[in-house]
């Protein structure tokens, strides 16, 4: 039996990238992997699009269906980012630009805020052991492409 709305979807993705976070966090403070500047904007991507989920499942059910384009493009977005995080870690002498990003991105309101959620410490080349076998880089770009198609159907499927 299909929905008659994407709020269903909307929510469950919302969820899925509050726990993408908060693993980021437990590998953070338990398994003591420093995130770097990229890991930090893969954060605010991942919050940017559980948010928009979040608040457009709430609205009207018209707005799900522009909820769910604003919140792919989040993921399109966070996919950029990994992408680029993925070659940085593929190319070790490039630097990710540790110095003004990692300057910058430690100085806005909510690293100030939340350092232990938003403030940049690690290297972006530092090698960390794989999870079943993918680096986390490429498990961030793996959930934004999932996410991203994910949330493109939702947007269409109302349309129906």
């Amino acid at each position: 039996m299909l929905m008659k709305t994407s709020r269903p979807v909307l929510f469950v993705i919302a969820l899925v990238c509050f726990g993408l976070v908060g693993y980021a966090l437990y590998l953070q403070h338990v398994k003591e992997m420093l995130p770097c500047p990229l890991c930090v904007l893969q954060r605010y991507a991942f919050i940017a699009v559980a948010l928009i989920c979040l608040v457009f499942a709430l609205l009207p059910k018209g707005a799900t269906k522009t909820g769910a384009l604003l919140a792919a493009l989040g993921a399109v977005t966070g996919a950029g980012i990994a992408g680029w995080h993925n070659w940085v870690k593929a190319h070790p002498a490039v630097s990710c630009g540790i110095d003004p990003l990692e300057t910058s991105l430690n100085r806005i309101p909510t690293a100030e805020l939340m350092p232990f959620l938003f403030k940049a410490e690690g290297l972006c080349s530092a090698e960390y052991e794989p999870i079943l076998g993918l680096s986390i880089p490429q498990w961030s770009l793996a959930w934004f492409i999932l996410l991203a198609l994910l949330l493109v159907w939702a947007a269409f499927r109302q349309a129906r």
